[in-house]
């Protein structure tokens, strides 16, 4: 039986310790403001969540975000990017009317640094490009990592 629970990815306390043998969210991360209490917080924290020698699989993590329009090859993207304060007024509205969720970048010192200080074990990375992100031409836009949770 599969069960669904809506919640946020930092507060994962209705569960309890040791409840999963594998977890995995695709892109989620670029939906919370700061990843690291996702990795680290006692609340939020996935190494807790898994059994021990469980595995976490964050799927195609983006190195960078941005929002079309605010991009400019003299200075680059905002990094980390924030549609809280890169975008302009106006490219906050146009998100908001659309419907779109705000998006956040993270750094690779967050992102990976952040599974590290967990207590993960990296057992894998793979890096992937969009051709339709503006960096795409240029840099893997995209990372994913196998994480292992230690035995002892």
């Amino acid at each position: 039986m599969i069960e669904t629970v809506q919640g946020d990815m930092a507060d994962l306390s209705v569960f309890p310790d040791a409840r999963f043998g594998l977890i995995v969210h695709p892109v989620s991360n670029v939906f919370v403001p700061d990843v690291r209490p996702v990795w680290r917080e006692r609340s939020g924290c996935f190494v807790r969540r898994l059994t021990p020698g469980g595995l976490h699989e964050p799927r195609a993590i983006p190195v960078r975000r941005h929002c079309p329009g605010t991009w400019r090859p003299s200075g680059g993207p905002p990094h980390p990017y924030s549609d809280l304060d890169s975008p302009t007024e106006e490219e906050r509205a146009r998100l908001v009317e659309e419907g779109r969720p705000l998006e956040f970048g993270h750094t690779l010192g967050d992102q990976i640094g952040g599974q590290l200080g967990a207590g993960f074990v990296l057992t894998g990375f793979y890096e992937d490009i969009d051709p339709e992100s503006v960096l795409g031409g240029y840099i893997p836009s995209y990372i994913a990592t196998r994480a292992l949770k230690p035995s002892s």
